[in-house]
C-alpha cells in the first residue's frame, strides 16, 4: 500500500503475471517459516500500536490488499462485498455528480445508479459504451466514467485506450469495473484510470464460496478518501472469506486459462447449435467486439452469453435441465454456471429476455459440450 520499492517487490515486478499470483504476499523467509500468511482473529490490539481496533486493519486484509496490488499496479482496499466497494466509491462523489456510465452492466450497480438518480444525489448519462463516439460526447460536464468492459451481460467492449485519456482530459475521474476481465487480461489502471474495482466472489477468489470486493487506485488522496469510508462505514471484510480469497487467487492464471479455452471452443459450437439465435463472446472472430478487445486485451475472458431462439420461456427451460452446468446466478468459479438474466426484475430493460449468462469453468469441456447441447435440445423439445 503506497511502500517503497524493496527487493521482494523489484522480484515481483519482474515476473509474469501467471507466476506473481502465486508469489505475492508470502510471509517472510526463515527456518521453519510458514509459505502462507495466517488468519488474523483479532477485534482488538494492545496500544500502542498502528492499528488501534479491528475496524481499522487486519494482517490478512493487508496481505490480500497486497497481492491486488501487485496484479493491478495500485493501493488496494478491500471490502465485504463488490457492492460495497462500488457504494464506497459513489459516496465520496459530491451531490449532483454527473456520471457517465454504460446502459448495460452489472445489476446491483445499475440500481444504485438509478437509485442515486431518484433521490438527486446524481445525474446519470447512460451510453453504449461499445460506441466510443457516443461516450466521448457524454463526457463534457461528467464527474466520473463508470466503465465495465467486458459488460455484464451484453459482453460489449469499450476502447479504453482511446475513452480513458480522453476522459483524463476533461478532467473527469475514470473508474472501470475489471471483474469480468482480471488483471489478468487488463489493467486499467495503466491506461490512466483512477479507480478498478473488483468483485472478488468472482475470479480472484474463484470458488463460489466468499463474498468480498476491492478497490485499487494508484492516487494516495484518493486511497485515504476511500479506506476513511470503509472505516467509518463499517463495510469491512471478515479475515477468513480474506484468507480464502487469497488462496484462490494462486490459481487464477491457470483457471483463467481453462476457463478462456473452454470459453471459445464453446462459444464456437453455440454458434451452430439450432436453439441458439445469437452468441456474444468477444473471442469469436465473428463478434462486433472482437477486433477491439484483440487491440489491448490479453484474453477474452470466459464469459458467454447468447439468446435462445425459443425464447425466456425455453432459455428458462435449458438451464433447469442440465447436469453438470449448475442454474445459478454469478460467475467466475471453477465450476459453470447459467442463467436467463432476466429472471431478475433488476436487469438492464436493453438485455434480451431470452439471454442466456454462461459462465464457462475449468470442467473438461467435451463434457460440458454434451450437457448444455443435451439441455438446449431438450428445451426445444427434442
Amino acid at each position: 500500500m503506497f511502500s517503497n520499492e524493496s527487493a521482494e517487490e523489484n522480484l515481483l515486478q519482474s515476473l509474469n503475471l501467471q507466476s506473481r499470483v502465486v508469489a505475492v504476499a508470502r510471509p517472510p523467509r526463515g527456518e521453519d517459516a510458514g509459505v502462507n500468511p495466517g488468519i488474523e482473529l483479532n477485534s482488538t490490539f494492545l496500544a500502542p500500536g498502528a492499528t488501534g481496533y479491528g475496524r481499522f486493519g487486519n494482517k490478512t486484509w493487508s496481505a490480500l490488499e497486497s497481492a491486488i496490488e501487485s496484479l493491478e499496479g495500485g493501493g488496494t482496499l478491500v471490502f465485504s462485498s463488490g457492492i460495497a466497494a462500488i457504494s464506497a466509491l459513489f459516496s465520496i462523489l459530491p451531490r449532483g455528480a454527473v456520471i457517465t456510465a454504460s446502459r448495460n452492466g452489472y445489476s446491483g450497480t445499475m440500481v444504485l445508479l438509478k437509485q442515486a438518480e431518484a433521490s438527486g444525489a446524481a445525474e446519470v448519462r447512460y451510453v453504449d459504451v461499445a460506441d466510443t463516439d457516443q461516450v466521448l460526447a457524454a463526457l463534457s460536464g461528467s464527474t466520473m466514467l463508470w466503465l465495465e468492459s467486458p459488460t455484464n451481460p451484453a459482453l460489449e467492449v469499450a476502447d479504453m485506450p482511446t475513452i480513458i485519456p480522453a476522459a483524463k482530459l476533461l478532467n473527469v475521474g475514470v473508474a472501470v469495473d475489471n471483474t469480468f476481465a482480471t488483471p489478468l487480461v487488463q489493467q486499467p489502471l495503466e491506461m490512466g484510470a483512477d479507480v478498478v474495482v473488483h468483485s472478488l466472489s468472482k475470479y480472484i477468489s474463484g470458488h463460489s464460496d466468499v463474498i468480498l470486493g476491492s478497490i485499487s487506485t494508484k492516487d494516495s488522496a484518493l486511497y485515504q478518501r476511500l479506506q476513511e469510508v470503509r472505516k467509518f462505514n463499517g463495510a469491512i471484510p471478515g479475515p477468513f472469506e480474506t484468507w480464502l480469497a487469497l488462496r484462490g487467487l494462486r490459481t487464477l492464471g491457470v483457471r483463467m486459462e481453462r476457463a478462456q479455452k473452454n470459453a471459445l471452443e464453446i462459444a464456437t459450437r453455440l454458434t451452430l447449435h439450432p436453439a441458439v439465435d445469437r452468441v456474444r463472446y468477444p473471442g469469436l472472430p465473428t463478434d462486433p467486439h472482437h477486433e477491439r478487445a484483440k487491440s489491448f486485451m490479453k484474453g477474452y475472458g470466459a464469459i458467454i452469453s447468447f439468446d435462445h431462439k425459443g425464447g425466456a420461456e425455453a432459455a428458462d427451460k435449458a438451464c433447469a435441465s442440465s447436469q453438470l452446468v449448475a442454474y445459478a446466478t454469478s460467475l467466475g468459479g471453477v465450476e459453470s454456471l447459467w442463467e436467463r438474466r432476466h429472471r431478475w426484475s433488476s436487469e438492464s430493460p436493453s438485455i434480451p429476455t431470452n439471454l442466456i449468462r454462461l459462465s464457462v469453468g475449468i470442467e473438461d469441456v467435451e463434457d460440458l459440450w454434451r450437457d448444455i447441447d443435451a439441455a438446449l435440445l431438450a428445451s426445444l423439445g427434442g
